[in-house]
C-alpha cells in the first residue's frame, strides 16, 4: 500500500520527520505521528443522495466531491470522520475513485468499462456491511489487484431493501482480466455471495453477465 523505507526521501518515501529526527508513524502514536505512508495514487471520495425524483439530468447536480487523499494516514482520517455506510439515508451513495475520474459512465476512463457488483440484504449485520465496504476500499487504494490500472473506483449504494457494492473497471472486453479482478475482490472483501460483472452498456440493457 505504501513505501516504507524511511531512508529514502523522494516522493515515494515516508515524509521527512520533524525536529528530533525520529520517525513516528500512526501505528506507533495515533495522535502525535510525524510520518505518512504515501499511496501510489490519489483518491477522491464523492457522495450523493439524489432522492426519488432524480433523473439523468439532475443527478450530477447532487454529486458532491468530499475530499482527496494520497496517504494511508489521510485515508483513515477520512474514514474515521465520515458517516458509516449503514447510517446513510436511503438512496445515498459513496463513490471512491482515482483522482481525475468522475463516478459516472460518461467519464472517459469509465465509458468502455464495467463493474463487479453484489447486493447485500439488510438482514446482514450493520458491522458486516461496513466491513465489506471498508475492505473493498482498502483493496482499491492498496492496489491489491494484479491489473491495478484497470481499477477506476468503487461505489456503495444504500437502498430500501439492500446495499450494493460495486467495483468499476476501465475495460469490459477481457474475460481473464475481469475474472482476475473479481476473484481478488471477492477474497479481499471476504464476500460469500456471487459477484456479477457487466459492462456499463449491458447494465443499462440487462445484457449478459459474468459471475464469480
Amino acid at each position: 500500500m505504501a513505501q516504507q523505507d524511511s531512508s529514502n526521501t523522494n516522493n515515494n518515501s515516508l515524509t521527512v520527520p520533524t525536529e528530533g529526527g525520529k520517525y513516528v508513524t500512526v501505528f506507533n502514536d495515533p495522535v502525535n505521528f510525524n510520518a505518512k505512508h504515501p499511496l501510489n495514487n490519489s483518491w477522491t471520495l464523492w457522495f450523493d443522495n439524489p432522492g426519488k425524483k432524480s433523473n439523468a439530468n439532475n443527478w450530477e447536480q447532487s454529486l458532491k466531491e468530499l475530499i482527496t487523499f494520497d496517504t494511508v494516514e489521510d485515508f483513515w482520517g477520512v474514514y474515521n470522520n465520515i458517516m458509516k455506510t449503514c447510517d446513510l439515508g436511503i438512496s445515498s451513495n459513496y463513490h471512491l475513485f482515482k483522482q481525475g475520474i468522475k463516478p459516472m459512465w460518461e467519464d472517459p476512463a469509465n465509458k468502455r468499462g464495467g463493474k463487479w457488483s453484489i447486493q447485500l440484504p439488510r438482514n446482514k449485520t450493520m458491522n458486516e456491511i461496513d466491513n465489506i465496504w471498508l475492505y473493498t476500499m482498502l483493496a482499491c487504494i492498496g492496489e491489491a489487484f494484479e491489473q491495478e490500472s484497470e481499477v477506476c473506483g468503487a461505489v456503495v449504494s444504500v437502498r430500501k431493501a439492500f446495499f450494493r457494492i460495486a467495483l468499476w473497471t476501465r475495460s469490459s472486453d477481457n474475460y481473464e482480466t475481469a475474472m482476475s479482478i473479481g476473484r481478488i475482490l471477492k477474497r479481499a472483501a471476504n464476500l460469500n455471495g456471487t459477484l456479477e460483472f457487466q459492462s456499463h452498456h449491458e447494465s443499462s440493457n440487462t445484457g449478459k453477465a459474468w459471475t464469480v
